[in-house]
């Protein structure tokens, strides 16, 4: 069997920019990625949302990411990482779902179905789109009306006419809002008291990446970059904030047949739970290396001369994680990337 110096699991932002820095250093690659075609999780978002919607698509290695504008966000980025992987020569297997990472002596075994792949080191970039997380509630099996999660979001008009519960305190439940508030009757629930903010420079995001790095240093869970950012209404959502689809409400208690039962007593009516509840990193293929800590996270280690950007894992220096924790936005992915090859090189020429 063909042995590999690197195989990067994941083609997102984080896995293609890794696998880039990985090729200009003549590391022997391979990018094993779930999707049937490029485009990382971008090609799943739902139709409505935009580039100029986006947070912002940072720029991969030596290409320009596509601009701001109307055109939707699952075909314009999409298009530019098949454009990506196709200039850089990027070898990249699809559809490939893998189902677990394990030592082979001192090499990985990549396994995914009845195929197998070794290699001296892993790059992971698999991201959180494929582990929608949705908190459970008394009586949310009885619930007579749809639940939905982001992934499932079909588009404001899909809701028109039906009282709609939007549960989640980050920027895609502010978005939903914005787009159903004007169509129908809504109702915000949210476990904390949202924290709302003016604008958001870089100093604001250098922060908020430096709570998240934290965590993962320490080997904490972690949490996602736009928790702790705050929030901001833009000029799309101003018609729902008029309407007061903004006007949050504590979390409900239990879940009935037509809606819930709040902290107060009180009921509301509900024809739709959409639960903008986020997601969490999708590393079960990665249990046979036991990597989590006793604290419940994958601790990371920065490695000198790769920059400040925490990608090794610090109980198997063959495993590199990028677009987790401080990493998982598009700039932070691109930076992860070169810090994650950076390190490989590093672990090549020590074994």
């Amino acid at each position: 069997m063909r042995i590999w110096d690197a195989v990067v699991i994941g083609a997102g932002q984080a896995g293609l920019s890794a696998a880039h820095h990985l090729v200009q250093r003549n590391v022997d690659t391979l990018v094993l990625d779930a999707n049937p075609a490029p485009g990382g999780a971008w090609q799943h978002r739902w139709d409505s949302l935009t580039m100029d919607d986006v947070h912002g698509v940072a720029d991969l290695p030596g290409a320009v990411a596509p601009p701001r504008g109307r055109s939707r966000a699952n075909e314009a980025v999409p298009t530019y990482f098949a454009d990506y992987e196709r200039t850089q020569g990027l070898v990249v297997q699809r559809p490939v779902r893998v189902d677990r990472v394990e030592s082979d002596g001192e090499l990985l075994r990549v396994e995914a179905g009845g195929q197998s792949w070794l290699t001296r080191t892993l790059v992971n970039a698999t991201g959180t789109w494929d582990r929608p997380f949705v908190p459970r509630y008394p009586g949310q099996e009885t619930f007579a009306g749809e639940q939905l999660h982001t992934v499932d979001y079909p588009g404001a008009a899909h809701f028109a006419g039906k009282r709609v519960v939007v549960v989640g305190g980050g920027a895609s439940a502010v978005q939903f809002l914005g787009e159903i508030a004007p169509l129908t009757e809504t109702l915000w629930v949210t476990r904390r008291e949202p924290v709302w903010i003016d604008h958001f420079d870089g100093e604001a995001g250098h922060r908020a990446v430096a709570k998240v790095q934290e965590r993962v240093l320490a080997g904490l869970p972690p949490q996602s970059v736009v928790s702790v950012t705050g929030l901001h209404l833009r000029p799309q959502e101003q018609r729902a904030a008029e309407l007061g689809a903004y006007r949050r409400r504590p979390m409900f208690t239990s879940i009935e047949r037509d809606g819930v039962r709040m902290a107060d007593g009180t009921f509301e009516p509900a024809d739709v739970i959409l639960w903008a509840t986020g997601f969490r990193a999708a590393v079960t293929h990665l249990a046979p290396l036991h990597l989590r800590s006793p604290e419940g996270g994958i601790r990371l280690e920065a490695i000198p001369g790769a920059g400040q950007t925490p990608t090794q894992s610090a109980v198997d220096p063959r495993v590199q994680l990028v677009g987790f924790g401080p990493s998982a936005s598009t700039i932070g992915a691109n930076r992860a990337g070169r810090a994650a090859a950076i390190a490989v090189v590093r672990q090549l020429r020590q074994a």
